[in-house]
């Protein structure tokens, strides 16, 4: 007990004593007959940018999968260990979420170390590293334009990795077909976390807009 950390355990007794006894019956519910959520939400570990928060969801509402800069690797059936893959396959397969959403936030560390390849890695393994090559000819072209300040090329490939999380998750087959069934849609948006701004991806332009 003495390694776990005390702020946690405060924050659970909050919680218990707090928002549980509110939503006491909904627990209960979703223990009994299980989760059906209707929105896989893919985003980033940053601590900064929780999903939950951002779209004041209640439990059960959202099912989330979390990695670092918020990315969709392409569909590989190598036989290899793919989290993101499989908590795709379950949201889709399993739970049959009508809808997916990229979210992706400001002062990402993932897209920083994306445009900065040359970098020190962690670890000898680099594992940030590898994951962040799925964007290094973005990362490659954003670098080579030279007009861009530095915060200007972080807010475009953090809004690229959208775009292009967004097409791999079209790579996998039963994403696909449930798209063009109009059983599924796939959405992307980005969160600013200085000032708390929400920008939806216009799914025919690819743009970033304010929704009112």
């Amino acid at each position: 007990m003495d390694a776990f950390p005390k702020s946690l355990l405060d924050g659970y007794r909050s919680f218990m004593s707090g928002r549980y006894v509110e939503e006491r019956a909904r627990y209960r519910t979703l223990a009994e007959e299980g989760q059906k959520p209707q929105t896989l939400v893919i985003a980033c570990c940053d601590s900064r940018a929780a999903p939950e928060m951002i779209f004041n969801a209640r439990p059960g509402e959202l099912f989330v999968v979390r990695n670092v800069a918020n990315m969709v690797p392409p569909y590989e059936p190598d036989g290899q260990y793919h989290g993101t893959s499989a908590a795709l396959e379950f949201a889709v397969e399993g739970l049959k979420v009508k809808n997916i959403v990229v979210l992706g936030h400001g002062r990402c560390g993932g897209i920083h170390a994306a445009l900065a390849p040359d970098a020190e890695p962690l670890t000898p393994g680099d594992f940030i590293g590898k994951w962040t090559t799925l964007l290094k000819p973005a990362a490659e072209q954003i670098n080579a334009n030279s007009a861009m300040t530095a915060g200007e090329r972080q807010t475009a490939l953090e809004r690229i990795s959208i775009r292009n999380s967004l097409a791999n998750l079209r790579s996998f087959p039963n994403v696909a077909t449930a798209e063009k069934q109009g059983k599924l849609k796939l959405c992307g948006a980005w969160f600013d976390i200085s000032s708390g701004e929400l920008w939806v991806m216009d799914n025919k332009s690819g743009d970033f807009i304010r929704p009112e």
